[in-house]
């Protein structure tokens, strides 16, 4: 028999059109989550190793990382699945570590939905009104508001078989929301889904969590998710969170070579550094070439990691001079249709990507061809060497 899932509302509270925020107008405040020295522990593993983070309400915050990061056991914590070895775990001020599921005003929407197949979309949806005294008319007026916001009329009468999977995933949003959690957590929701409907769901489920007004917690390994839906992240890495930040911060601002790789492309170079320049400059070495970087550490001396994003690098013709330009060769060019993907060999030995948009006329840097690479100061960031390295380093 199929398990029921967690309704995950507190079922002290009272459910009326006031407590359903996402199919009513007037969202109630609420759904601050602290997370203060989180661990978790299972026999000699440490699956998540003292985090601690802050997420306001109303905000979507995602857990970003590979597997076996933490990111899934901290989301099971939230959701009192799991119960932490040491930490607190603070919903509006208390600390709910260790209440368990369905006293905490949080809702979760799993990877696989977990819709019952005997019940219709109606059914599905208010299933968990049924523990909350809520009228039939009530209740049926409920359903249809609420599924109305992921824009699914007409649908009532449907059994997920006969569902796609971009509805039967608005069927578990849709029932998440009917219960108004302060806090709604979403495990990999969009990860069963192929490519092109999950870029257009993202869009979607930002779009309802900006209208319903709720707190979201989004883990996923997906780059590219995260930073479409979210407006903060923390990447995750081996229990710990290496950095937070707003999508352009984390993005633009790596504080570690690990988040520079795992998200996005980067190209990370062994470096050295040679001291500031001035002006929030610091003086690097690639091999022979002497550099200047504009981002990171402006004071850094000795061994460093140096980091430019692909669509950063300018080719230039053979023998452009200029400050922080360096002589290369063309290895290898890949269509991949809005841009190219350049593997240019550097002077030094090393081989970086440039991108370059597609224009739709020849781009003139055929394989074998001598160029000059400029690497803008102002995009060349000097980062410390780690031993840590993203576990999924991006390839062409």
């Amino acid at each position: 028999m199929m398990a029921e899932p967690s309704v995950g509302a507190d079922a002290s509270q009272p459910l009326g059109p006031q407590r359903v925020r996402g199919v009513d107008s007037g969202a109630m405040a609420g759904g601050e989550v602290r997370l203060v020295e989180l661990v978790k522990r299972f026999g000699e593993v440490t699956a998540v190793d003292g985090i601690t983070l802050e997420m306001p309400p109303g905000e979507f915050f995602s857990l970003l990382g590979p597997s076996g990061c933490g990111k899934t056991t901290t989301l099971r914590m939230i959701a009192g699945f799991e119960r932490p070895t040491e930490g607190q775990i603070l919903l509006d001020g208390a600390d709910v570590a260790t209440v368990p599921p369905h006293r905490r005003n949080v809702n979760t929407v799993f990877q696989n939905y977990a819709l019952f197949p005997h019940l219709n979309v109606e059914k599905n949806v208010a299933f968990g009104l049924k523990y909350k005294g809520v009228s039939k008319e009530e209740s049926t007026e409920l359903v249809r508001r609420s599924l109305g916001l992921v824009r699914l009329e007409g649908f009532e009468r449907r059994r997920p078989n006969q569902l796609s999977g971009g509805q039967q995933q608005r069927v578990a949003l849709a029932r998440a929301l009917i219960l108004n959690p302060a806090v709604l957590l979403l495990d990999e929701p969009l990860g069963a889904l192929d490519a092109k409907l999950r870029k257009a769901l993202q869009l979607e489920l930002k779009g309802i969590q900006e209208e319903v007004g709720i707190t979201f917690i989004y883990v996923t390994h997906d780059q590219e998710e995260a930073l479409t839906m979210s407006d903060r992240i923390a990447v995750m890495s081996e229990g710990r969170v290496e950095q937070v930040g707003t999508p352009k911060e984390v993005y633009e601002e790596p504080a570690t070579a690990y988040v520079a790789d795992f998200l996005g492309v980067s190209n990370l170079m062994d470096g050295r550094a040679r001291g500031s320049a001035g002006g929030g400059r610091c003086r690097v070495a690639l091999g022979d070439f002497e550099l200047l970087a504009g981002q990171g550490e402006e004071d850094a001396q000795g061994d460093v990691r140096l980091v430019i994003r692909p669509e950063r690098v300018e080719l230039q013709p053979q023998g452009t001079t200029g400050e922080n330009r360096i002589p290369g060769m063309v290895e290898r060019s890949v269509y991949v249709g809005a841009i190219l993907q350049l593997i240019v060999r550097l002077g030094h030995g090393e081989a970086i990507q440039a991108w370059m948009q597609n224009r739709g006329e020849s781009d003139g840097f055929a394989q074998g061809t001598a160029v000059t690479v400029h690497l803008p100061a102002d995009a060349l960031r000097v980062l410390p060497v780690t031993t840590t390295t993203a576990a999924e380093p991006q390839a062409v």
